[in-house]
């Protein structure tokens, strides 16, 4: 599968649900199956790291393994099915104006911050400390810690190296580019707009995103 641009047919006009999300913050919301929700990075080169989860039974949620296995690319664009662990459809994307999304890289965490960079990087914000928030700020859907695990970067450049090794290098989104999806089962979706300054995937710039909901 190559990269793919496919500009969306909807309106922002009638989307039900507009929100910006600073950087560092989370978004956190409940999209039913059959809506479509947009992910629009506003200035350029920002970074949202995704979890997915069956609203349903939040123990199903999203597989990297079962993604890149059922469509033979490691990326992610037009077209791409995400799967769960138990390799049902979840959402597809069904209009994409960047082309290509990392779902190998991972998260940030202090942890990660501090092996990469320094130790002196561990009390840095991290989209894990978003997502640790998010879930102890909404208890009552029964996910905690250990439900996160894979995720989706979108907008995120991670190439993969002749050896099989990941490099973190500019993101390859720009101011107003997009991806939409479109839930194929009643989805949670728990997005930490990515605060890493210090590796280059939003430029070394944290920026707000907006998403967008229609019915």
């Amino acid at each position: 599968m190559t990269a793919m641009v496919r500009e969306s047919l909807l309106n922002a006009e009638n989307a039900v649900l507009r929100e910006v999300v600073r950087a560092g913050d989370y978004w956190l919301k409940e999209i039913k199956k059959g809506q479509t929700f947009r992910i629009l990075d506003l200035e350029g080169n920002q970074a949202a790291d995704t979890l997915f989860y069956n609203a349903d039974d939040p123990s199903e949620r999203y597989s990297a393994t079962d993604t890149v296995r059922e469509q033979r690319n490691l990326y992610l664009t037009v077209g791409s099915q995400l799967r769960s662990n138990l390799n049902n459809v979840m959402l597809e994307i069904v209009a994409d104006t960047c082309g290509r999304h990392d779902t190998i890289g991972g998260a940030c965490a202090t942890e990660s911050n501090t092996v990469r960079y320094s130790l002196e990087k561990r009390c840095m914000h991290a989209c894990r400390d978003s997502w640790m928030l998010a879930l102890a700020e909404h208890e009552h859907l029964g996910i905690s810690k250990r439900d996160i695990t894979h995720n989706i970067n979108f907008f995120m450049n991670v190439p993969v190296t002749r050896d099989g090794g990941l490099t973190f290098a500019d993101g390859i989104s720009a101011p107003g580019k997009y991806v939409e999806l479109r839930a194929c089962m009643n989805v949670i979706v728990l997005i930490s707009n990515c605060p890493q300054l210090n590796n280059p995937c939003n430029a070394y710039n944290p920026t707000p995103i907006e998403v967008l909901v229609w019915n």
